[in-house]
């Protein structure tokens, strides 16, 4: 009999210690590291200058007088200089039968640059990739680029290899996302190469349809290479750690669903569409985001007070609304304002440089101010919007201006087309200065005056504007 007791004491004990190492074991597969990045830098005869733009839009035979007008208003209120690079078909003069190697040419130049950067400065070689995940959007060829990428740089038998599409300039998430969630199904650990990039140069569009015009002005050629693992030995190394990611998809709504969407022109003309619900969209899929991430990333002092200012708000307005007298007095902008400060609990913010109106619009739902969102200006200045990849680039500004020490916190936001809006936030783990892409011009900005050079070419549109004469651009 005094045998059961000792043996039911060992089983207890042998459970817990199960339970105890499932639970380190689960902890650890649910980590995730950013080893290093790099990001693509074209070489610089696929820059597009002031002249080249003009020139290219004057190509196009078919714009009349009004869609000329709104072209060159849409590029000098981009936001975006002329450093940005273009695909080398556009630039000859060829955009209107891009061929199947045009776009191949486009992800080799990218393959070779970045991805073979990213080894380089890791010292990871491609045979100790045991995963791989690739989103470019609206280029999907057979085989995949994630066969393409297994294929050039010689990775083992035994890799796994998916591929994403039409994910939109949110992808870049997805991708780490679904990465980190392979990780966790895996045992031993799981070293992972992401690649987020966007084919221009079979998507320039060459029709008159204003709400397909505007992506050749704002999209430009880039893209970013990433190396994740779980391996805790590995943590020192790193420069970051993943603590979360939140996706919000608002695509069962139709509004949002055909905010921005790839189609053909009624000519037959293939371009994305960017409506006029995309706007409200955004802040739709933001504001659900933000609903889920800020009880995990902020400190219980900021939400309790967030909590107490709602319910002080609620309680003034009730009360407002029975009072017999009518003072004239708004009642909602007297009350409380019930706005969460998320620099409680984040340091850097890497905001998707989509345009001028994106970046201003997170500014203010966030209460940020210059110095925040500077990264993603001078992001969108140097670079334009490389979709998917244009986090990379914002967070490579932040690391060359050497702002990122060991123990911050930063968060990324971007937004895609479904509807989605993706966030994830990061824990720096050492002092990272790594100029990048941006070491040759780093010192140049930001600028003491950021001048717009389509502004100086091209800014008599905007007086055409104030006059009545060119409203096309009103809806942004």
């Amino acid at each position: 009999m005094e045998l059961l007791p000792l043996l039911t004491l060992l089983l207890l004990a042998h459970a817990a210690t199960f339970l105890a190492w499932q639970a380190i074991t689960r902890r650890r597969r649910g980590a995730c590291y950013l080893l290093d990045y790099a990001c693509h830098k074209p070489t610089d005869d696929r820059k597009v200058t002031t002249e080249q733009a003009g020139a290219i839009i004057e190509r196009n035979k078919r714009l009349g007088l009004p869609e000329y007008r709104f072209l060159l208003k849409v590029i000098v209120n981009s936001g975006i200089g002329e450093h940005t690079y273009s695909p080398r078909n556009v630039l000859d003069g060829r955009e209107e039968c891009p061929t199947l190697a045009d776009a191949v040419d486009e992800m080799d130049s990218f393959f070779d640059d970045a991805v073979s950067a990213v080894f380089s400065k890791s010292g990871v070689s491609p045979l100790d990739v045991d995963l791989v995940v690739i989103n470019v959007g609206s280029f999907s060829p057979s085989p995949s680029l994630a066969d393409r990428i297994v294929r050039r740089f010689g990775m083992r038998d035994d890799v796994m290899a998916y591929n994403l599409s039409g994910m939109g300039c949110s992808a870049g998430l997805v991708s780490v996302d679904l990465a980190r969630n392979v990780m966790m199904t895996r045992a031993g650990n799981t070293t992972a190469l992401v690649l987020t990039s966007e084919s221009c140069a079979p998507n320039w569009y060459t029709g008159t349809d204003k709400s397909m015009m505007l992506g050749n002005c704002l999209f430009r050629c880039g893209g970013a290479a990433a190396l994740l693992t779980n391996d805790p030995a590995m943590r020192r190394r790193a420069k970051m750690e993943l603590r979360c990611l939140v996706r919000a998809h608002i695509g069962a709504h139709d509004e949002a669903h055909a905010a921005a969407v790839h189609r053909e022109d009624d000519d037959g003309r293939l371009g994305v569409s960017l409506s006029k619900s995309l706007p409200k969209a955004a802040v739709r899929a933001f504001t659900d985001n933000l609903q889920r991430l800020a009880p995990r990333i902020l400190p219980a002092a900021e939400l309790a007070r967030f909590a107490a200012r709602l319910l002080l708000r609620k309680i003034f307005l009730r009360r407002r609304s029975k009072s017999p007298k009518s003072t004239g007095v708004d009642h909602q902008n007297s009350a409380v304002s019930p706005k969460i400060d998320f620099k409680t609990g984040v340091d850097h913010f890497c905001l998707h440089p989509g345009g001028t109106a994106v970046i201003e619009a997170v500014r203010k739902s966030l209460g940020l101010d210059g110095y925040d969102v500077e990264p993603a200006r001078m992001t969108l200045h140097r670079w334009g919007n490389t979709s998917a990849s244009s986090l990379w680039y914002v967070l490579s500004y932040m690391e060359a201006k050497r702002r990122l020490k060991k123990g911050d916190r930063l968060l990324m936001v971007t937004f895609g087309s479904g509807f989605k809006c993706n966030s994830c936030y990061w824990e720096v783990i050492n002092d990272l200065a790594d100029a990048g892409v941006w070491e040759d011009c780093i010192a140049d900005y930001p600028p003491e005056n950021l001048v717009n050079p389509y502004m100086e070419k091209f800014g008599w549109v905007n007086d055409l504007n104030s006059q009545g004469q060119g409203g096309a651009f009103s809806f942004f």
